[in-house]
């Protein structure tokens, strides 16, 4: 993306001629070689100061990147006193998120014995004017990689989507489409759903990949007829529509979960799916 990357070289240049800036990295996505770019990506910024409080409370300065339309602002607290953002939406459709840092703050992080998470995903050193970085440890890029489950953790994830499914039922044979929609999406796809798929993907990669935050990448790494699978787990506001995608995931779980069972060499609990769905067919067409 073109003008993404002249904001990058303005940023780079103002960095270099401000005497406050001692140091400039590029992290996150930019800088990983594993992870997926495109014109939709962020900048994500660190800027190095001796002293960053008149950047934190002045936003005159981002101005020389561009118009922004929207700015957030986090101040020092938010990040138990480490740094502070701004993270800038501009004109040009350019997102940047600005990390600011004080120079002392800075040099007690690169001290830590592990790499910071932020750091470990990957890290561009732009710009280094007192040496301050040069002891800092080389990214692994294994941070966002999906883990093997330890069997409690398995079972965990498969016995609390079941448990939490009844709650569903519940609320759709109420009539409660709030409270019915919280569930499954807020609790069972973000809680159980996601990471379930994550390991189903990953015991297949080695244990070695990873497919982003929220299961961005899902599509590209599942076979059509799982995919397919999930897409009808997605539901409208019909309850009718409701108890089909209650069921998809009833359905999803079951063939992924008792697959990945089968790999990892864990017992699938089956009885109780079969419990739970006597319990949840009852609740359908009572």
């Amino acid at each position: 993306m073109k003008v993404r990357e002249e904001k990058l070289e303005a940023i780079i240049e103002w960095a270099k001629k401000n005497e406050e800036v001692r140091a400039l990295l590029l992290t996150s996505s930019l800088a990983n070689p594993l992870a997926p770019v495109d014109d939709f990506s962020d900048l994500d910024i660190e800027l190095v100061f001796d002293n960053n409080s008149k950047y934190i409370l002045e936003k005159d300065w981002v101005m020389n990147f561009g118009n922004p339309i929207a700015i957030i602002e986090e101040d020092e607290t938010f990040f138990e006193g480490i740094h502070a953002m701004k993270m800038v939406l501009f004109e040009d459709g350019v997102k940047i998120d600005f990390k600011l840092y004080n120079k002392s703050n800075f040099l007690r992080e690169t001290k830590h014995q592990r790499l910071p998470e932020d750091w470990d995903i990957g890290y561009r050193i732009l710009m280094d004017k007192d040496g301050i970085t040069e002891q800092m440890q080389q990214p692994t890029y294994q941070i966002s990689l999906i883990r093997r489950p330890f069997e409690k953790d398995f079972l965990k994830i498969i016995n609390d989507f079941w448990w939490d499914t009844t709650y569903v039922a519940k609320c759709l044979a109420r009539n409660e489409i709030f409270y019915a929609k919280y569930m499954s999406e807020t609790v069972i796809r973000t809680e159980y759903l996601v990471p379930l798929i994550e390991w189903y993907i990953a015991a297949d990669h080695g244990w070695n990949i990873t497919t982003n935050k929220h299961g961005r990448l899902f599509k590209k790494y599942l076979n059509k007829e799982i995919w397919n699978k999930i897409e009808l787990t997605f539901s409208g506001s019909s309850i009718e529509d409701n108890w089909n995608a209650l069921f998809a995931m009833a359905d999803l779980v079951s063939e992924t979960g008792n697959n990945l069972a089968e790999k990892l060499g864990y017992i699938y609990p089956k009885k109780l799916e079969d419990d739970i769905l006597k319990y949840l067919n009852s609740l359908r067409f009572k």
